[in-house]
C-alpha cells in the first residue's frame, strides 16, 4: 500500500486532474471535512442526485483507507470516484463539474415547474396544525353592464322584455360568426356559432347564438336548411330563441320568447336588391332595402324613411372573405337620449336614430342579422372540395 502525504496529494491533484489550486486545496483539507469521530457514516450529496459514501476506514474498496489517523492518504483514493473495479483516475475536470451543474439546473427547473403547476390548485389554511385543502379554482363569469339605461323607450314593459333587457339594453353589439374548419377543409356543413359583444365592453361576450339543425339537411339543403338557434347571455341562460323553417325562394325568420311568437323578419324576392320587411306581431314597424352588389350596409328604416338601426357587415380581410364564413356584424340601435348613455358608451359616437327602438323590436333586428349571414353570406357549398365555394 502506498501512502502520501497531504503536500503530496496536493501536488498529484493538481497534475493529474488539472484543477485549480483552490480546488486541489480543498482536496487537501477534506480528512478534517469528512472524519467522524464516532467512526461513522457520512455522504457527500451533489445537487445532481450522485451521492458518495466516505467511510473512515475503507473509502471505495477493503484496501487501505481514506485518511489514516498519521495524517496519510491511500493510493485508493482514485477509486472513490470510479464504479467496481476501474482502477483509471477520475475525470473531475471542468467539462464533469459542468455537466453537474447542468443536471442540477434541470432538476430545480422540474421542481419549481411542479411546485407552480400544484400551486394554482391549492388552499393553505390553519386551524390546530397545517392543514393543505386543495380546491379547484373556476374563472368567474360575469355580464357585463348594459351600456344604455333602461328608462323610457327602454325600459321593460313585459316579463319577456325584462329577460331580454341584459343583451339589448345596448347602442352597438358586434356579432362575430366562429370559424367552421370541417366545412372550410373538408365542406362539411357544421352548425353556427356567434359571439356577441358590447363595443363598450370589448372585453367579455355580452352573449352567444348557437344554432340546432340535424346533420343530413345541413348537408344536402345547406342554407335552405330549417335551423333554430338559441341566444343566451355570458352566463349560458337562454334569452330567447330564432326560428328558420326551410325555404325556397323568399326566407322567414321568427323570433320567439318562451316558445311565444314575438316578431317576424320576411324576405321579399327581388332579382338583385336585399329586401326585408320586419314585423313586431302583425304590425310592421321597419323596412330594409339595399341596392345589392357589393353594399353591405343594411339600414332599418320606418314607414317614413326615417333611420331606426344599421346592421354593417364588417370586411375582415381577404383570408377570412375568400376561404370562411367568419363574417362579422356591427348592429347600432342608435341612442335615445344624452342621459341614457352610461358607463364607457358615452365616449362611443353613435348612429342619429329618429326614435329608440324597444327591447322586442331590437330583438328582430338581432334576428334580421343572423338572416342575413345565411342568405348572402354563409359559403353555398363545397361538397367535399377543400378550398371551394360554390354559389347558388
Amino acid at each position: 500500500m502506498i501512502y502520501l502525504s497531504r503536500r503530496s496529494l496536493s501536488s498529484i491533484l493538481r497534475s493529474g486532474f488539472n484543477l485549480r489550486g483552490d480546488l486541489a486545496a480543498a482536496a487537501v483539507s477534506c480528512s478534517s471535512l469528512f472524519s467522524d469521530a464516532d467512526g461513522g457514516i457520512k455522504k457527500l450529496h451533489s445537487r445532481a442526485g450522485n451521492s458518495v459514501l466516505w467511510r473512515n476506514s475503507q473509502l471505495c474498496s477493503s484496501q487501505g483507507s481514506f485518511f489514516g489517523r498519521g495524517g496519510q492518504v491511500s493510493g485508493s483514493v482514485f477509486r472513490c470516484f470510479c464504479s467496481g473495479s476501474d482502477t483509471s483516475p477520475p475525470s473531475l475536470d471542468r467539462k464533469f463539474l459542468a455537466q453537474l451543474w447542468v443536471a442540477d439546473k434541470k432538476k430545480l427547473k422540474a421542481m419549481e415547474k411542479r411546485y407552480k403547476k400544484a400551486s394554482k390548485h391549492r388552499n393553505y389554511t390553519e386551524n390546530d396544525g397545517f392543514d393543505v385543502h386543495f380546491e379547484t379554482v373556476e374563472p368567474t363569469v360575469e355580464q357585463p353592464p348594459v351600456s344604455q339605461s333602461m328608462s323610457g323607450l327602454l325600459k321593460p314593459k313585459t316579463s319577456d322584455e325584462a329577460k331580454i333587457a341584459t343583451l339589448l339594453a345596448r347602442s352597438n353589439l358586434l356579432v362575430t360568426r366562429d370559424i367552421e374548419w370541417a366545412n372550410l377543409v373538408l365542406g362539411f356543413e357544421q352548425e353556427n356559432r356567434y359571439i356577441v359583444v358590447d363595443v363598450c365592453y370589448p372585453e367579455a361576450p355580452v352573449g352567444s347564438i348557437r344554432e340546432q339543425s340535424n346533420l343530413l339537411a345541413r348537408q344536402l339543403l345547406r342554407t335552405r336548411r330549417p335551423f333554430v338557434a338559441s341566444i343566451t347571455d355570458a352566463l349560458g341562460n337562454e334569452l330567447f330563441r330564432v326560428r328558420r323553417p326551410f325555404w325556397w325562394l323568399t326566407s322567414s325568420i321568427y323570433a320567439e320568447i318562451d316558445g311565444e311568437e314575438i316578431g317576424v323578419v320576411h324576405r321579399r324576392w327581388h332579382l338583385w336588391r336585399r329586401i326585408y320587411d320586419l314585423y313586431l306581431g302583425n304590425n310592421q314597424f321597419a323596412v330594409v332595402e339595399n341596392p345589392g352588389f357589393w353594399n353591405w350596409t343594411f339600414t332599418v328604416k320606418d314607414a317614413d324613411g326615417e333611420v331606426l338601426a344599421q346592421i354593417d357587415r364588417d370586411w375582415r380581410g381577404f383570408g377570412f372573405e375568400i376561404f370562411t364564413d367568419a363574417g362579422q356584424y356591427v348592429i347600432r340601435f342608435g341612442k335615445a337620449d344624452a342621459a341614457a348613455k352610461t358607463g364607457p358608451a358615452t365616449l362611443v359616437e353613435e348612429l342619429e336614430v329618429k326614435r329608440p327602438l324597444t327591447l322586442s323590436e331590437r330583438a328582430v333586428v338581432l334576428t334580421l342579422a343572423i338572416s342575413l349571414d345565411n342568405d348572402y353570406f354563409s359559403r353555398h357549398g363545397g361538397w367535399g372540395i377543400p378550398f371551394m365555394a360554390v354559389g347558388e
